[in-house]
């Protein structure tokens, strides 16, 4: 099975060294609770790196390697704002683990993003909320959720869900900033409090109740607590 958990944000200039140290914090945590997905514990893990061009590469997860990979893709003539990584590893037979993200740019037109998709055996258990609550506490986004293709399949289908118009979905979790929280309304999930910073996380449904996600999905997004940024976007969350 494959799952994705997913953050995004709006505009928040950074540079590749506070990158480097989010990106730290997250490689550091996974291997904890996805054990069998990940190749070595934390800190002794190596990641393969993905380029636009090219063959991949190693990378460890230490600062000083991390900010260097971030500021060689900054100054990339390919990089117009921010920069980014794009990141594998293979553990256990069945399980991979891909990490994909861009930070640190000021475009009131382009999305910041941390997507890491887990492919697990059919059954496996994948702690989706404590991932979710590291990416959230770590990156500090506007808005989160855990999801799958059959979830968004079902959105698209029987919500009218349609991300080529930068429409907000949401998965059987879900993080929301403070703003977009306050406009979520009551019954919809139940709050979380793993996270340690702002933002609330929702858990709107069990494993298998698509029903119950478009339900969530259509009164969040008509109480606005999914409307996406303004564009230009001039802020970092709503």
């Amino acid at each position: 099975m494959r799952r994705v958990v997913r953050v995004f944000w709006g505009p928040r200039k950074e540079a590749s060294q506070e990158l480097a140290g989010r990106w730290k914090a997250m490689l550091d945590a996974l291997p904890a609770l996805l054990p069998t997905a990940s190749s070595a514990p934390a800190g002794r893990s190596t990641w393969t790196r993905h380029h636009t061009c090219g063959r991949p590469t190693e990378l460890r997860p230490d600062e000083a390697e991390l900010a260097a990979a971030l500021q060689a893709d900054h100054d990339s003539p390919e990089t117009s704002d921010g920069a980014g990584l794009r990141l594998s590893s293979a553990g256990e037979p069945g399980w991979e683990i891909s990490i994909s993200g861009h930070g640190g740019g000021e475009s009131e037109y382009v999305t910041q993003a941390v997507v890491l998709a887990v492919v697990s055996p059919d059954g496996a258990e994948v702690p989706e909320t404590a991932l979710l609550a590291l990416i959230a506490d770590i990156w500090q986004p506007d808005f989160g959720d855990v999801t799958d293709d059959e979830l968004l399949d079902a959105l698209e289908d029987r919500a009218g869900f349609d991300y080529t118009l930068s429409h907000l979905s949401v998965g059987r979790l879900a993080y929301l900033s403070p703003g977009r929280a306050a406009l979520a309304p009551a019954g919809v999930g139940v709050a979380r409090r793993e996270l340690s910073g702002a933002g609330v996380l929702l858990d709107v449904a069990p494993p298998g109740d698509i029903e119950a996600v478009v339900d969530a999905y259509v009164r969040l997004r008509d109480a606005g607590a999914l409307e996406p940024l303004p564009r230009p976007m001039g802020r970092t969350v709503l």
